[in-house]
């Protein structure tokens, strides 16, 4: 009877461990390195919404640095990953617009709570692009 406790209960164990993610969660510094590859351009280095690409077009990127204060000073998770991912874009917006990263921002899954008390499973990447985003943030 010991031996099949014993048993059962390392079995248990081995498929716990083999749920549990692998990797730990990403940094800022993950989001920082996403970041300059793929925003820098035309929010620039720093956010400030003057990116090389910011002159060219017709409605200027916004400075990403002021987003917790455009919100109240509090950190919007998930509009911040939904306009990242393309989810929250109107097509009725004239001109050119962000560039949808949601192909991009596609892979392996982390639990993430952005903001409603809630675990989801959420693509690595956008996790750390918000995680990023979020250690940027001015305050008034």
């Amino acid at each position: 009877m010991v031996r099949i406790s014993f048993a059962l209960s390392a079995a248990a164990a081995l498929m716990i461990a083999a749920c549990a993610p692998s990797n730990t969660m990403p940094s800022p510094e993950d989001g920082r390195t996403l970041y300059l590859s793929y925003c820098a351009v035309c929010h620039g280095k720093d956010a400030k919404g003057d990116g090389l690409m910011a002159r060219a077009m017709a409605k200027p990127p916004k400075d990403l640095t002021l987003i917790s204060v455009r919100h109240g000073d509090k950190f919007p998770r998930a509009r911040v990953m939904s306009t990242i991912d393309g989810y929250a874009r109107s097509t009725k917006m004239a001109g050119p617009n962000m560039p949808e990263f949601g192909e991009l921002l596609k892979g392996d899954l982390v639990p993430y709570d952005s903001g409603d008390g809630r675990m989801t499973p959420t693509p690595r990447r956008l996790v750390a692009l918000a995680e990023y985003l979020e250690t940027i943030q001015m305050t008034r």
